[in-house]
């Protein structure tokens, strides 16, 4: 984020923001403001009598930072609603009093991470030991200079490390974080943050802490938020989770580098493999337990959230490849003992100096000691030739017939690949038909095909196909001869590969091509799609490439025509191998009632005693109970499933299936079950909330949510998730 340029009196060491012409970078990337209120904010649904009066909202901005020559610490700051007008911190002249706290540190010479001046003294109650934790500042004071302008001054002073006079011409920053509290408007409580990094004695910082951007942890928790919800930002997180903040009751770090990589690979850990959890104990003796922390995308694509510069702007996003240290890696390899060489090839690595001499940022082989090739995805080996299919018209697709399908099958570089190299297994490739596109599931394409709602065929060994990669495919089954409405057929395939054969590396890896689908009309109507509900791109927004059976499907267009209201897993619980699936009733694997179980996992297990398993190839056993969904509450928790916008498009989660199939659920409470109490039960699982939806749902006219739950309604569905 950008500042305007700044003049210093030097003598009081102030910086003062001046607007003029031009600007320089003063201040690490603080979120940008919110300016007005979305459907998904509470505020938004407030009359506008009490938007009015309240100004819901809280905007938190430094004007100037100072610290005068005996240490004394002082910061200017301005709090605001959304639209910049000054707010009363004492919530007497304007509603919700305005709760702040102040943080300063500095990056010591010769290091690359800050170091808190505020701190304060943490003794365990189980080791008895204690630690000094970065943290805010305690006893200053606050004086008004203008409507909605304070400034505070420290209680504590700016000292070094050892104690001694400070260094005015070391990068500084100060953070502010606070609250605003409209609980009794029914506006919740709200929460902002900012910081300004500075050098005190002039001049441009050179020396900052700009590694990963606070938008890229929002991929997946939408809005970064610890501690009650009032610290935001990776600008603010890192001034107190540094190599000088310790846990004393379990003697771990909390530096970032360390804190985060640990937090996110859990269940992956060595150690927790191993056998050890990995807890943080926090306020009041809480205790925090990552052990079962599966992260959605693969932990070898450090890139996923160690963007580049160029997409998220952090100055040093390359950190992660160009200073590899042993904290850092050591937090996700923690079964190496750098000390002695134990799981470093029997090498002791006594300095971080020595890291670049074997990982380089990437050699000339994947799989090598460089950073880039150690963390090499199999699947998304640069050495894969490809699979590119494309789909290209239909032919005779009517009611009675059997399609006949053009389409093309290449490499990445426009090569043919014939589908001799798609016969052998695991090389494949398939076609699945499904109809019509206003609601799949219950369309029988023979008395042979035993999956629900759509047939799948492989076309290998009797698509005819040209030298230019250029094939065609007659299905075996015809489209029913009742057929009306829009069909789609889908294409999946994949290829297997052997890199590095005949090295020591050797890995045997398989990779799928993009799923492509085409829709067709069987009665003369105009081709209707199937109602987009969510975006793959929203997947890979936690996933990053989500690809599932063995790299065949990735699109969600591809996933609904199988993932319909009839199916289920019973043609492998027969021989899952866990003898308790075999007793249960076949799992409904419908896309909405599955996404959302899958994904409210977690809760389901510690809320309900309820697991949601599903029985897959091969009869493997598949429990979603430990899924924790990451995106955060207001109040800085994990697991905030009314947040449906981190999935749905264009508002789709108020748009009920009302009217579509109803769903089979044969290990649900009802089956079959209409499908709008399906999908919302999923995620609200009391049975109160089955016994409402029921209720409302006549035999004859089916359900009636609109009538309540639509946008607009009473009950919105968007309102009752809103939050903040």
């Amino acid at each position: 984020m950008r500042m305007p340029f700044s003049v210093f009196a030097i003598g009081r060491y102030t910086l003062a923001a001046v607007v003029v012409l031009g600007s320089v970078a003063l201040m690490s990337a603080s979120k940008p403001k919110q300016t007005e209120f979305s459907i998904h904010d509470r505020a938004f649904y407030a009359a506008q009598s009490t938007i009015n009066f309240v100004r819901p909202g809280l905007a938190m901005k430094i004007v100037s930072a100072n610290i005068a020559t005996d240490g004394t610490i002082s910061v200017d700051y301005k709090i605001t609603d959304p639209k910049g007008l000054p707010l009363d911190a004492s919530g007497i002249t304007t509603p919700g009093a305005v709760s702040v706290s102040f943080i300063a540190a500095y990056i010591p010479k010769g290091q690359t991470q800050f170091f808190a001046y505020t701190t304060r003294s943490q003794t365990s109650p189980i080791t008895k030991n204690t630690a000094i934790q970065a943290g805010a500042d305690s006893g200053g004071t606050t004086k008004q200079v203008a409507d909605g302008e304070y400034i505070y001054t420290f209680k504590t002073k700016a000292a070094n490390a050892t104690g001694g006079a400070w260094d005015p011409t070391l990068t500084h920053r100060v953070g502010i974080y606070g609250s605003r509290n409209l609980t009794e408007f029914d506006l919740g409580t709200n929460y902002d943050t900012d910081t300004m990094t500075w050098t005190p004695g002039g001049g441009t910082p050179v020396n900052t802490r700009d590694v990963i951007r606070t938008e890229t942890c929002n991929k997946c928790h939408d809005q970064l938020a610890f501690h009650g919800g009032s610290r935001q930002g990776m600008d603010l997180c890192i001034m107190c989770h540094q190599p000088q903040t310790v846990d004393p009751d379990t003697g771990n770090t909390l530096d970032m580098k360390v804190f985060v990589h640990k937090l996110h690979m859990g269940s992956g850990l060595p150690s927790v493999k191993a056998g050890t959890p990995y807890q943080i104990i926090g306020f009041n003796q809480g205790v925090s337990d990552w052990s079962t922390v599966n992260l959605p995308s693969d932990p070898r694509r450090c890139e996923f959230c160690h963007e580049p510069t160029q997409k998220t702007g952090a100055a040093q996003a390359d950190a992660w490849l160009k200073n590899p240290n042993r904290a850092a890696c050591g937090s996700c390899h923690d079964d190496v003992n750098f000390a002695t060489g134990k799981n470093h090839v029997n090498l002791p690595q006594v300095s971080d100096s020595q890291c670049t001499q074997c990982h380089i940022p990437q050699g000339e082989l994947e799989f090598d000691a460089s950073i880039k090739g150690a963390h090499t995805v199999p699947t998304e080996s640069l050495t894969r030739p490809g699979l590119v299919f494309t789909l290209v018209k239909v032919d005779n697709g009517v009611a009675g017939k059997n399609p006949t399908i053009t389409f093309t099958s290449k490499d990445y570089a426009g090569n043919p690949v014939p589908m001799s190299a798609l016969t052998t297994s695991p090389n494949r490739i398939g076609f699945v038909m499904a109809g019509p596109t206003a609601d799949y599931g219950y369309t029988s394409f023979g008395s042979d095909v035993k999956t629900p709602g759509y047939v799948a065929e492989n076309p290998a060994s009797t698509a005819k196909c040209g030298s230019d990669g250029t094939c065609i495919y007659t299905f075996t089954h015809a489209i029913p001869a009742n057929a009306t409405g829009t069909y789609t057929i889908g294409i999946e395939g994949r290829r297997a590969i052997t890199l590095l054969l005949g090295t020591t590396q050797e890995v045997a890896s398989q990779y799928g091509a993009i799923n492509k689908t085409i829709n067709f009309s069987v009665d003369g109507s105009k081709p209707v799609a199937r109602r987009q509900v969510v975006d793959i791109a929203k997947c890979n927004g936690c996933h990053s490439s989500l690809s599932l059976h063995g790299e065949n499907r990735n699109q969600i267009e591809q996933c609904v025509m199988c993932h319909n209201p009839s199916e289920n897993d019973a043609s492998v619980r027969g021989v899952s191998v866990v003898a308790a699936d075999r007793a249960l009733p076949a799992q409904s694997i419908n896309f909405a009632m599955m996404i959302h179980k899958i994904h409210t996992g977690e809760k389901l297990a510690t809320d309900f005693n309820q697991s949601y398993t599903i029985v897959g190839f091969g009869g493997s056993h598949n429990d979603f109970s430990e899924v924790r969904y990451p995106t955060m509450t207001p109040t800085g928790g994990v697991g905030d499933t009314a947040k449906c916008y981190m999935c749905h498009v264009n508002n789709s989660e108020a748009n009920f299936p009302i009217g579509k199939n109803n769903v089979l659920d044969t290990q649900g409470r009802i089956s079959p079950v209409a499908a709008t109490t399906s999908a919302c039960t999923a995620c609200h699982l009391k049975l109160s909330a089955l016994s409402h939806a029921v209720s409302q749902t006549d035999p004859k006219f089916g359900e009636s949510c609109d009538v309540c739950h639509a946008q607009g309604k009473d009950f919105d569905v968007l309102k009752a998730h809103a939050g903040k």
